[in-house]
C-alpha cells in the first residue's frame, strides 16, 4: 500500500463584503449626501467586482448610475482610490497614461474607494452625481459607516 499523494490548492480564499455591511454603507453615504445637499448614485461592489448594493436618490443624474458602479469597479480592480489615477499614471509612459483611460469602466477621478478589512480588499464603493469633492466625501462617509478608513 502506497503512501498518499499530496496535492495542493487550486484555489484561494477570498474574503468579501456582505450583503449588510454593503447596504450600510449605501445607507450611510446617501445620508451624507443629503446632508450636503447633493442628490447621487452609490455602488458597493464586493471583491470581485460584482454589484453588492446600489441606490439612485431621486434626482441624481442618470448618466451617473453607470458612473457609481465603474468608480466601484475600478477601486476594486486595482485597490487604489479612482481620485490617486491622475498622480499614479504619471511615472508611467505615454502609452499606459492614454491607455488605460480607455479601457472599459475605467474611472480615473474622485469617488471610488476601495473597502479594506484587515488589509484585505473586500470591496469597493463608488459615489457619482456630486462634485469629484463631494463624490470623495460621500464615498468615505460609506466606510466610516463601516468603521473603515480610506485606503
Amino acid at each position: 500500500m502506497g503512501r498518499p499523494v499530496e496535492t495542493t490548492a487550486a484555489s484561494i480564499s477570498l474574503r468579501s463584503i456582505d450583503w449588510r455591511a454593503a447596504h450600510a454603507a449605501v445607507g450611510a453615504a446617501v445620508q451624507a449626501a443629503q446632508d450636503m445637499g447633493a442628490c447621487v448614485n452609490v455602488a458597493v461592489v464586493d471583491a470581485g467586482g460584482l454589484l453588492a448594493a446600489f441606490l439612485r436618490m431621486p434626482g441624481a443624474p442618470l448618466h451617473s448610475v453607470d458612473i457609481a458602479i465603474d468608480k466601484a469597479y475600478t477601486a476594486v480592480s486595482f485597490g487604489l482610490p479612482t481620485h490617486q489615477w491622475a498622480q499614479a499614471l504619471q511615472g508611467h509612459s505615454e502609452a499606459v497614461r492614454e491607455g488605460i483611460v480607455l479601457r472599459p469602466r475605467f474611472v480615473a477621478f474622485g469617488g471610488g474607494l476601495p473597502i479594506l478589512e484587515a488589509g484585505q480588499r473586500i470591496g469597493a464603493i463608488g459615489v457619482s452625481g456630486g462634485s469629484e469633492e463631494q463624490d470623495q466625501q460621500i464615498a468615505q462617509a460609506g466606510l466610516a459607516a463601516l468603521g473603515l478608513a480610506p485606503a
